[in-house]
């Protein structure tokens, strides 16, 4: 080897050791885990049958309604009639009149107000109707005063205002009574919709079920596809972990078997070197005293010219370097014979090879752990196929079905009256709305056109015809409230009593769960009404606890009668499906990491190799004796100074002698000194490297063997650590798997499937649609269509009495 070679090999060497020391300490076991577990989609099987939540729109009426509630409210403050409700249920013979006026109160009060308007109002337009007749009343004024512009000014105003009054309450009950026709059809649908939907979503359990369950096949394929890959993972995670080291224990291992050959080569140079340049001087030897002693006769004769500056350097014509004064590495040479013994090129690529075949030979191992797997993946699909064989529910749900049709059937006919009560409700009102709205046109038109005419007489006793067309538009808007006033209050009064005990009665006590502890109460409902049995529910439960349960997400077998005789917890615990899978991968076993890398023979060559003796030879012997020149006097020089002197001389016999040995001492360097002169520097090239590495032969030996030995033994210990990670790793992503699954069955089920959230949703659904979509425009209506009849006596007043100022005036007064 070169010198640079020898020195790019000490390099290479010291990196790889820094590598297998940062190898063996790394922890195998502190690897990450590279299998990471994704996120399963199951298909949503359910969603055709769930019940839509319905919520209370905001609307610009809420302030309305708002106001409508607290009216209601003091009209109406007791609390639920429980007494009087249990009566009527379950003997309504026995209910007295004065309970319900006792409890009715407020709307008795209402009714009497209303009695009293329907026939006052009547009464008095019939008085008024007499007196006009009789021209007491609704004429002309009889003298004229300077107040009478502010009395009439004052008139106007205040007709305006009420009119105003009036116009806005009639707006709001048009809007309000169009409110109610637009969501009670609406509604009215809803109520079968709804108890056919919860039917649908009882009678479609089992099959829901069965449906989850057959969602199996998401992570069950999944699972499958990662065992296709999981051998060879876990081959190649050993390989990539490990092949830093074992590459590091290669290459070092390498590296002293290039060590074991170049030092072999190098002791046979050095020896055979040393021989060659001891027999070259014996040879050398002779040739030089003999050159010597002419150059000197020559140089000294007198007849050469100038020749003195010549004749000491041919005088110190004589050999330099001796190495038979070297020590000899026959020895070594002799302890070395014959390695080396092993093929070290072949052991490390079997070494390599059988490293390199670590994933194959995974593959091959956990082939038989692979079908195990598989066949318990069918396994467990059996398992799970237990929740849709196990679940109790078709016998528990037959009477909750059974009820739900029969109050499906039974609301069709109630639903029907309503509607058709709903369309006469909306024809009554929209043609009263419409004689109020008649009113208001025969108001603005009568006080516009006696304003008009009044702007126009010059005289207040002239008669001027549009004065006394206001005049009769007043008369006959008047005329038209005493005519209808009636019928508006009877058809306020009508749907207040029925709006107003819907909100007060039901709404108010549906809100703050008054009706379900009423019926939860025993005795406070017939046996033919019996909620719980009718619905099979638990013996310990009723509808407040079970509308609760149902309402917080709980499933129908919760709530049912099954005795608890199913928990489905029980059936959804992980370990239930997966303990074998579990425990089939966790009892695997396989040797993956037996490589040998370094065989008996190829290490007692190593030791061997230590023992020869390589760094015990003195080779700064051979580094002093190289110092030394093979001649102590350079012949060139020489050879130049002889040819110099030869062009000097005047005698040519001498100058002919001074050519003849400057030629010899040529030739003699050329051929034999030259020739040495190449064996010294191949020595030194031998020398250079033996010498560097002497000194950490043993260390570097020794640092192998224990390295290699080290590497073989950790082998098959860290494979067996990474196995268990890899396999601990893959554990745990298919248990997520299973995990994932299982917790989708436990929230499809309850939330969907077998869930009895669609009870509670339905149950507040009613009273969304009863309470905030129904009644409150309903009672809105009625409110404002109130307004506009009471404030139709004001609006009368302020009529006939206005009237008399755009009539003329029967004596002037100056």
């Amino acid at each position: 080897r070169s010198p640079p070679g020898s020195l790019l090999a000490a390099e290479t060497m010291r990196a790889a050791g820094l590598l297998l020391a940062w190898a063996l300490l790394r922890p195998v076991g502190t690897q990450q885990c590279h299998l990471a577990g994704g996120v399963l989609r199951f298909t949503d099987t359910h969603a055709e049958i769930r019940v839509p939540a319905l919520h209370r729109v905001p609307s610009s009426l809420d302030p309305l309604y708002g106001l409508v509630r607290r009216c209601l409210d003091l009209i109406q403050q007791n609390p639920l009639p429980t007494e009087l409700l249990r009566a009527a249920l379950n003997d309504p013979s026995s209910v007295r009149t004065a309970q319900v006026v006792q409890y009715e109160l407020g709307y008795v009060v209402c009714a009497a107000v209303a009695l009293l308007f329907t026939v006052a109002v009547p009464v008095a337009g019939m008085c008024f109707c007499y007196c006009r007749s009789r021209r007491r009343c609704g004429g002309r004024l009889r003298a004229h005063r300077r107040s009478l512009g502010c009395r009439r000014h004052c008139l106007v105003t205040c007709l305006s205002l009420t009119s105003l009054v009036i116009l806005i309450s009639v707006v709001c009950a048009f809007v309000t009574s169009q409110r109610v026709k637009g969501q009670m059809e609406p509604g009215l649908r809803a109520v079968p919709a709804t108890l056919r939907t919860l039917r649908q979503h009882i009678a479609n359990v089992p099959q829901g079920v069965q449906m989850v369950v057959d969602q199996f096949e998401v992570p069950r394929q999944q699972i499958i596809s990662d065992l296709g890959g999981l051998s060879r993972s876990v081959g190649l995670s050993i390989h990539t972990q490990l092949k830093a080291m074992t590459y590091a224990a290669l290459a070092e291992l390498q590296d002293r078997a290039g060590d074991l050959q170049t030092s072999l080569h190098h002791l046979q140079i050095l020896d055979t070197t040393v021989r060659e340049l001891v027999a070259a001087r014996a040879e050398l030897e002779p040739a030089l005293r003999e050159r010597r002693r002419r150059a000197v006769a020559l140089l000294d004769d007198p007849r050469c010219t100038s020749c003195a500056s010549a004749l000491g350097r041919a005088q110190s014509l004589e050999l330099g370097a001796d190495y038979g004064k070297v020590p000899s590495v026959e020895k070594v040479l002799k302890a070395l014979a014959g390695l080396p013994r092993s093929d070290f090129a072949e052991m490390i690529r079997q070494g390599n090879g059988t490293f390199n075949s670590i994933p194959e030979l995974a593959v091959e191992r956990m082939a038989q752990l692979i079908q195990d797997l598989r066949d318990e993946m069918a396994r467990v699909t059996e398992k799970v196929q237990s929740i849709a064989d196990g679940f109790p529910l078709p016998e528990y749900t037959r009477p909750a079905s059974e009820a739900l049709g029969k109050a499906e059937e039974r609301s069709r006919p109630y639903l029907r009256e309503v509607e058709r009560f709903e369309r006469y409700r909306w024809i009554a009102g929209t043609v009263l709305c419409s004689i109020i709205l008649l009113i208001l046109a025969c108001n603005v038109t009568g006080m516009a056109l006696g304003t008009y005419g009044l702007s126009k007489r010059e005289d207040p006793g002239d008669y001027e015809c549009r004065g006394e067309a206001g005049a009769k538009f007043l008369l006959l808007g008047v005329g038209l409230a005493f005519l209808f006033s009636w019928l508006l209050i009877l058809l306020v009064f009508a749907t207040f009593l029925v709006g107003g005990n819907i909100q007060t009665l039901v709404c108010r006590n549906w809100i703050n769960q008054e009706i379900y502890k009423f019926i939860d109460t025993p005795g406070n409902l017939p046996p033919s009404m019996n909620l719980t049995r009718q619905l099979n529910l638990r013996r310990d439960s009723n509808l407040s606890a079970t509308y609760r349960e149902c309402k917080s997400g709980a499933g129908l077998w919760e709530v049912l009668q099954l005795d608890k005789s199913y928990d489905l917890d029980e059936h959804l615990k992980t370990p239930k499906y997966t303990a074998d899978f579990q425990k089939r991968l966790g009892d695997f076993m396989a040797r993956l990491g037996d490589v040998r890398l370094l065989r008996n023979e190829g290490r007692q060559d190593l030791e061997t190799f230590a023992r020869s003796g390589v760094d015990e030879v003195d080779y700064g012997r051979f580094q002093e004796e190289m110092k030394n020149p093979v001649v102590q006097t350079s012949l060139p020089a020489l050879a130049r100074s002889l040819e110099g002197l030869q062009k000097m001389q005047r005698n040519s016999t001498v100058a002919g002698r001074l050519a003849t040995e400057a030629r010899a001492l040529w030739q003699m360097q050329n051929s034999t000194v030259q020739w040495q002169e190449a064996l010294v520097a191949k020595l030194a090239e031998s020398v250079r490297f033996l010498s560097r590495l002497a000194p950490h032969l043993q260390e570097r030996v020794k640092n192998t063997l224990a390295t290699t030995a080290s590497v073989e033994a950790q082998l098959p210990v860290q494979a067996q650590q990474i196995l268990r990670q890899e396999i601990g790793c893959f554990t745990r992503k298919e248990l997520r798997y299973f995990a994932q699954y299982l917790n989708w069955v436990g929230q499809t089920l309850r939330e969907d499937v077998a869930s009895c959230q669609p009870l509670a949703t339905a149950l507040d659904n009613g009273r969304v649609i009863l309470c905030d979509r129904i009644a409150d425009p309903w009672n809105a209506f009625w409110f404002s269509l109130g307004c506009c009849t009471f404030f139709l006596i004001p609006n009368i007043i302020f009529a006939i009495r206005l009237s008399k100022h755009f009539r003329p005036i029967r004596n002037r007064l100056m």
